[in-house]
């Protein structure tokens, strides 16, 4: 048998693997190539550069939405700014997931001139633009949704302020703005938003409404209570009186529908119910107020005269006079299970069992020191809260900023009344038992990042989903 020539042999070779040569070749002399014109540094961050500027050169700005929320709340006006993927997922923003800031001035507090209230919320729209790339700004939704503090002004006064919010965003805004984006929410729909925006960042919209969590939202002005019940519950649902809210409100969420109980209670928020608590008391010694103080209290354009009793604040006597504030006691329960006022509770459920707990609760309990304020998500039952306003309720003025420092000055003499109300408010008006473990949150972890646990997430996605 005749041996072939060495030559031949290696160029047999050679033809025989061409096509793997050449697969493994061309890709490592291009990246050869990349290496050698870009700038000097190791070849790692050459190649990571490359990528991002490809990255970068392909257009994706057609596959984003953005969204401008604007919570005009009765504390304080705040703006977020979203930005979605095709998929509805969240996308950074830089390294946020969201842009949000806020002011302490609430639009109810400018009743009297209309155009201040509405330039009150420039700076917030100025910023919230900046984050939106130009050529999408007319293409980007910016609502404001007032809520319990603007529904508490009398007269014309809410129509008033709308005006001018709508006038300013026609004059001074390049995003996409409707007049019916600049609205007062109502209970119902700031509640619902509410329990979307948790469970959206939970990843529970989707599943079983057994798999959601409940939420209860305590605001300045009003609180909310949002959970999915069974359409055997939603049948049960009592009919409510012309013009009411319906107990019930049906949402489409990721091809699943759910029937959600939701019901929001005016005047019950916490700025709110302490004009309440104080209405009860009337001119004499309030037993919640700290021992030491004398003033008076605005809320809803209504002064209130505020004195503490000359005991000092009692946990049990202000306990007393939460409860008669709340018409715990009081209203008639004309439906099989009632919360306060004689409001239905929705039946209870899978769909309450986890519940949480966001807003002011969050905020009084990081003040008064028994959850981490620098951690956006705290596990507690109601009876700390009980066991923290024991201590509140027997500090006098006087020693109370020492012992607790990050509360601000004008909420101090309160400090006794609020952790009573809440506490009130969660086991006798929401019949949670004590020692019932609920959370605290103040941000929602979605991926690597924290979301605001607010209602205006909620709304970005209705108002996104509804412009593609």
């Amino acid at each position: 048998m005749m041996k072939r020539p060495p030559g031949r042999f290696h160029e047999d070779k050679i033809q025989k693997y061409r096509g793997v040569i050449l697969v493994i070749s061309v890709p490592l002399l291009l990246i050869g190539f990349v290496l050698f014109l870009m700038p000097s540094g190791s070849p790692s961050e050459a190649i990571e550069e490359f990528a991002l500027s490809h990255r970068k050169a392909v257009p994706n700005s057609k596959s984003r939405s953005y969204a401008v929320i604007f919570d005009a709340g009765s504390s304080g006006s705040r703006v977020h700014v979203f930005c979605f993927d095709q998929y509805l997922d969240l996308v950074p923003m830089g390294k946020e997931l969201e842009l949000f800031i806020q002011i302490k001035q609430g639009l109810s507090a400018y009743a009297k001139n209309p155009r201040q209230a509405a330039d009150s919320l420039l700076s917030l729209l100025d910023k919230a633009e900046s984050v939106v790339p130009k050529e999408l700004r007319s293409k980007t939704p910016v609502k404001v949704g007032a809520t319990a503090g603007l529904r508490a002004l009398e007269g014309d006064a809410p129509d008033r302020i709308l005006d001018a919010v709508r006038e300013l965003l026609k004059d001074r805004s390049s995003l996409k703005s409707e007049p019916g984006w600049v609205s007062v929410l109502d209970g119902t729909q700031e509640g619902a938003y509410q329990w979307v925006t948790i469970n959206y960042l939970l990843g529970y919209l989707g599943k079983q409404y057994s798999n959601t969590v409940g939420v209860v939202d305590l605001g300045g002005g009003s609180v909310q209570m949002a959970y999915a019940i069974s359409e055997e519950d939603a049948a049960k649902a009592p009919r409510v009186s012309s013009g009411e809210d319906a107990y019930v409100k049906e949402m489409y969420l990721k091809g699943r529908k759910y029937y959600l109980y939701v019901h929001s209670y005016l005047h019950y928020g916490l700025l709110a119910a302490r004009a309440e608590i104080l209405k009860v008391s009337g001119d004499s010694g309030n037993p919640c107020i700290l021992e030491g103080y004398e003033g008076s209290y605005q809320y809803g354009g209504v002064n209130y005269k505020v004195s503490a009793s000359p005991s000092g604040s009692s946990m049990n006597e202000c306990r007393r006079i939460a409860l008669k504030a709340l018409k715990v006691n009081e209203s008639t329960c004309t439906h099989m299970k009632c919360t306060f006022g004689g409001v239905w509770n929705g039946g209870g459920g899978d769909g309450q069992k986890n519940l949480f707990v966001a807003s002011f609760f969050f905020d009084r309990a990081a003040e008064a020191g028994f959850v981490n304020p620098n951690k956006p998500v705290a596990k507690v039952s109601a009876a700390e809260f009980e066991e923290a306003a024991k201590r509140a309720c027997q500090t006098k003025l006087e020693d109370a900023k020492s012992i607790y420092p990050h509360v601000e000055d004008s909420n101090l003499p309160y400090l006794c009344m609020d952790l009573v109300y809440q506490y009130t408010l969660l086991v006798d008006g929401f019949a949670i038992d004590p020692w019932q473990k609920i959370t605290l949150v103040k941000k929602v972890k979605y991926r690597n990042a924290f979301v605001e646990a607010a209602w205006p997430l909620g709304s970005a996605i209705e108002a996104v989903s509804a412009l593609r």
